[in-house]
């Protein structure tokens, strides 16, 4: 049922402004609600918004995203949120290369045709398999979508959606991406290759269910893009949206509390104390952040915001940012991404630094060569980045004021990670690593304090079988006029949330529901 006018100065706040959350507050915008987005940090974007150091400007949460062509579901999604102000243009006929020990690579390219073909020559004896996966791919691919729009969906409606289609949700949401690819691939060494880029949802083989992996795998197989004007341009093009009908987006505004009385939301109260009320509220912060930072005691207790406090956040991560001077493209940098694996085991590649353990894996990215508006200028300036998965374990010691207290162990640490993860790349891109003019890293602690999220787990909630199944991460929470939306609505990622803050809108006005199809 749709949400009637409100008497308040606004018809919905939403809190939290990355993926999810502009989404969702330019979707009702466009159906002329009149929406409050809150954001804690001083920009607009969440993990879409850009930073800049010495000239050098780089993306902190989008490296590259699929079906956002102006001809693909989620472009045309943002061509009707934006007024078509934001353009995706294609990365390349390859987006990913991926590197495995004794010198083995195969590049994945676009169409998916291609890449079966890539994979069929690498692996001849396999041929079979490799279009069972595909076919699996594609069917969990489904009941991934499935799962998102019964989240949207009023209780009895949703109940009937999942009694229909039971036996495909649940084949695929409750069996891991390890489980599926064991049971349709015989070469160890083809099941790594599939199960490679799974750090593009933050979900280990042996523990993130296939529907989610098919879901991200899936929307990439027809290629990926890369927004021009890079990440920022994505904010540009919604926040005047919102801003149009007399919204109002308001980053350096944290919340504290969700007001709730008599049972129902009624508004938020911020942290310097300001309430702005609403009959509708939205938390695009995460599911985890919002019961346990957002919401009073005795909703804590409620079976489904139980649930989701007993989720595990998913993986942080480190970040080195790179600026180059110089022709990068001719010493190896691409537009394409590169995931380096030392190791064939898939699932060794989290990072827990402990002494002199090496990097297990890394993903190197060069985002000025795929922004189509970046000037490199007189001196040929570049923008890249590399990332390794890690273990919260590895920066815990020093959360929640560790650092501060003991700021010269705390720098000692991160001088000896940006110093690995700088070697690590001088060995995969020697005649590169000369061009690098400035570095910096980012840490789970900044990400933390950034996003607020729990342990900088940057993708959200877990992204177990458990999760795909839960009935409690629904865009229409227990408690009235509260609503959630973003990734953990859907799937991890800038897609994801994307879908989940579209799921999130038509939650509280089923127009929203035309846009999906």
């Amino acid at each position: 049922m749709m949400v009637a006018p409100s008497t308040s100065e606004f018809d919905v706040i939403v809190v939290g402004s990355g993926m999810g959350g502009m989404t969702t507050a330019a979707a009702l915008s466009r159906f002329e609600h009149k929406v409050l987005l809150l954001e804690q940090a001083q920009t607009i974007g969440g993990l879409t918004h850009t930073f800049s150091r010495n000239g050098f400007i780089w993306d902190v949460g989008l490296h590259y995203c699929g079906t956002f062509g102006r001809d693909q579901p989620a472009g045309r999604i943002l061509d009707w949120l934006s007024g078509g102000t934001i353009e995706f243009r294609s990365v390349g006929t390859v987006y990913d290369t991926l590197h495995f020990p004794d010198g083995f690579e195969i590049s994945v390219a676009r169409p998916a045709e291609a890449y079966k073909m890539e994979l069929k020559d690498q692996f001849p004896d396999n041929a079979a398999e490799i279009d069972a996966y595909f076919e699996a791919l594609l069917s969990a691919e489904e009941a991934g979508h499935m799962v998102g729009g019964e989240r949207a969906m009023p209780g009895p409606i949703r109940s009937a959606h999942f009694w229909w289609n039971k036996r495909k949700i649940e084949r695929w949401c409750s069996r891991t991406t390890g489980e599926v690819i064991a049971d349709l691939i015989t070469d160890p060494k083809l099941a790594a290759v599939l199960s490679a880029q799974w750090g593009t949802y933050g979900g280990k083989p042996k523990e993130a269910s296939f529907a989610v992996h098919a879901t991200i795998m899936g929307h990439y197989l027809e290629g990926a893009a890369y927004p021009v004007g890079g990440a920022a341009a994505i904010a540009k093009g919604l926040v005047p949206v919102i801003e149009a009908l007399g919204g109002s987006a308001r980053a350096e505004t944290p919340v504290s509390e969700i007001l709730i009385e008599g049972g129902k939301a009624v508004g938020v109260r911020t942290s310097s104390g300001e309430e702005f009320r609403a009959p509708v509220v939205v938390s695009a912060i995460g599911a985890g952040e919002t019961v346990k930072r957002l919401l009073p005691e005795d909703i804590h207790q409620q079976d489904w915001a139980r649930e989701i406090s007993g989720f595990k956040p998913a993986i942080c991560h480190f970040d080195v940012y790179l600026g180059f001077e110089g022709d990068i493209a001719k010493y190896g940098a691409t537009r394409a991404n590169h995931w380096f694996y030392e190791s064939w085991d898939t699932n060794d590649g989290i990072w827990y630094a402990a002494d002199d353990e090496p990097i297990p894996m890394m993903f190197v990215s060069f985002s000025s060569l795929k922004n189509a508006a970046h000037d490199p200028g007189p001196s040929n300036r570049h923008s890249g980045d590399l990332m390794v998965l890690a273990d919260w374990s590895v920066v815990a010691e020093f959360a929640d004021g560790g650092a501060e207290a003991r700021p010269a162990e705390w720098s000692a640490l991160k001088e000896k990670i940006e110093s690995r993860m700088m070697a690590f790349f001088a060995e995969k891109f020697p005649a590169l690593a000369p061009l690098v003019v400035y570095q910096e890293l980012g840490t789970p602690l900044a990400t933390a304090s950034f996003t607020g999220h729990e342990k900088g787990g940057f993708y959200g909630v877990e992204t177990t079988p458990r999760r795909m199944l839960s009935e409690s991460l629904n865009a229409r929470t227990p408690v009235p006029g509260l609503f959630l939306t973003g990734q953990d609505v859907m799937t991890p990622g800038i897609a994801g949330a994307l879908a989940g803050g579209m799921f999130g809108a038509a939650a509280i006005d089923p127009r929203v529901f035309q846009k999906l199809r």
